[in-house]
């Protein structure tokens, strides 16, 4: 069997404007004061990745557009679908009036596994993930649907917050990306 790397016209995919025009998985990601631009980045790349729905921006979260975080992003904050919501807890609570599932990333007493969260392809899910040093705000993770959480084996506690929303995210979108590929 050959396993020669693709070259980059052999990933190439969609132009950004064919990109904005498909339809989109019902999961959406919302940023809760996360304060570094690589992190948004880096989650907005994530958003792409998985053609999620959109990334929404509150608190302190920096947009675009802004050189720190288009270097990770790598042009995926011009594909990805984004807004800025001031208030995270008013917008979770819109949300969740409009039938979004609200899950948050974090550790808590009674958290879920994220191994052992069914996915329901037929729910709209919004994962909230927080800032570096507080986490997502005690508000939210009261009002949640579900609190998830990425078992720790090592010392440390926890993992950098778009790596742990690039592994969430991922367990989330499988149940659409293989709908996708039957279709």
């Amino acid at each position: 069997m050959e396993r020669k790397k693709k070259n980059i016209l052999e990933l190439t995919r969609y132009s950004v404007e064919e990109f904005r025009k498909l339809d989109k998985i019902p999961v959406s990601v919302l940023l809760d004061s996360v304060r570094s631009l690589n992190n948004v980045g880096s989650v907005m790349r994530t958003a792409d990745a998985f053609r999620l729905a959109e990334v929404i921006c509150c608190g302190i979260t920096g947009v675009p557009p802004h050189p720190e975080l288009s270097k990770t992003a790598l042009g995926a904050d011009r594909s990805v679908s984004w807004r800025y919501a001031p208030d995270a807890l008013s917008e979770c609570r819109r949300m969740q009036q409009e039938g979004w599932k609200i899950l948050v990333l974090e550790q808590t007493a009674g958290s879920v596994g994220l191994a052992e969260y069914a996915v329901d392809a037929d729910s709209r899910l919004l994962l909230v993930l927080g800032n570096e040093v507080e986490g997502v705000d005690q508000r939210i993770v009261d009002i949640a649907d579900t609190v998830l959480e990425i078992p720790m084996l090592g010392v440390k506690h926890s993992l950098n917050v778009a790596v742990s929303g690039g592994i969430a995210l991922h367990h989330l979108a499988i149940p659409h990306l293989y709908a996708s590929e039957e279709n």
